[in-house]
C-alpha cells in the first residue's frame, strides 16, 4: 500500500508564488485503477508526477508498505523510483530504435553496469520483451522502429517497458489524449488487464466519461486539491460540479 499525507507543492513565476497541490492525503494499493479528473491546471499532471517520484514536492509525507520515502523525493531515492513507471502524453521512445529494443531499455536498471556498457542482452530478457509485445498485441511490430508506430502502439510499448523494468505502479499522464476512440480503448483495456490480471496499481488523468467507465476509483481534483475520492460508482451532479466538469 502507498499513502501520502498532507502533499504539498508550489512553484515561483516571475516572483509570484503559485500552489499547485496543497493538502493531498490519500492511500491506494495493488489491484487499483484509479482515474483522475478535472479542468486544466487542477494539478493532475504533476501530482501525477510526484506520485511516481519523478518530480520533488516540498512537503508532506509519503510511504511505501509502512517505509517512509524521503521528503521531496523527486527523482529518488532509486530504491522506490524504480517500481514506478511514469507513461507521458507523447511516450518517449527512441524513434529510431525498434519496439523491442525501445522495451529492452527497461531492463537497464535490472542488468549490471558491464552488461549495460557492452550491451549484452540475454536470452532470457530478450523473450520477455517478446513476451509483453505479444501479450499486448505488438509481435508484428517488434522489429520496426518506433517512429513508424501509431499513437496508442507507442503507448502499448512504454507500457511493455514498464513491465519488463518491474514496475509495480503506473502513472499514466492522459494515455489516451489525440487517440481515436477505437484505439483509446485499447490503450486503457491494456491498462485495466494490469490491475486484474497482474495485481498492478494503475493511476490515470482520464476523461470523465472514460474514467466511470473503467476506473474501480476516481479521483477529482481542483485547484490542487482532492476534493472527490469515489469507489465503484460514477460522480453524482454535486461531485461533478464540486470540481467544474459541469
Amino acid at each position: 500500500m502507498i499513502k501520502v499525507n498532507n502533499l504539498n507543492k508550489s512553484l515561483t513565476d516571475e516572483g509570484t508564488k503559485r500552489e499547485i497541490l496543497h493538502g493531498i492525503t490519500t492511500q491506494f494499493e495493488a489491484g487499483e485503477m484509479i482515474g483522475i479528473v478535472g479542468p486544466s491546471g487542477s494539478g493532475k499532471s504533476t501530482l501525477l508526477r510526484c506520485l511516481a517520484l519523478r518530480e520533488k514536492w516540498d512537503s508532506g509525507n509519503y510511504t511505501w508498505e509502512g517505509n517512509s520515502v524521503i521528503k521531496g523525493g523527486g527523482r529518488g531515492p532509486q530504491k522506490y523510483r524504480s517500481k514506478c513507471a511514469y507513461l507521458e502524453q507523447n511516450p518517449s521512445l527512441d524513434i529510431e530504435k525498434t519496439a523491442l529494443k525501445n522495451v529492452l531499455i527497461g531492463q537497464a536498471g535490472q542488468v549490471s553496469r558491464l552488461r549495460r556498457l557492452v550491451g549484452m542482452v540475454r536470452s532470457d530478457d530478450y523473450m520477455g520483451a517478446m513476451d509483453e509485445l505479444e501479450k499486448y498485441g505488438l509481435l508484428d511490430k517488434a522489429k520496426l522502429k518506433a517512429g513508424s508506430l501509431s499513437g496508442g502502439e507507442k503507448q502499448r510499448v512504454a507500457i511493455c517497458r514498464a513491465l519488463v523494468h518491474g514496475a509495480g505502479f503506473i502513472a499514466a499522464d492522459e494515455p489516451v489524449i489525440g487517440l481515436d476512440p477505437k484505439t483509446a480503448e485499447h490503450v486503457i483495456n491494456t491498462l485495466k488487464t494490469l490491475c486484474i490480471e497482474q495485481d498492478k496499481i494503475v493511476i490515470a488523468a482520464l476523461p470523465i466519461e472514460l474514467a466511470e467507465r473503467y476506473c474501480t476509483r476516481i479521483w477529482g481534483l481542483i485547484d490542487g486539491e482532492l476534493r472527490v475520492d469515489v469507489k465503484g460508482r460514477r460522480l453524482t451532479m454535486d461531485e461533478k460540479r464540486s470540481i467544474d466538469l459541469v
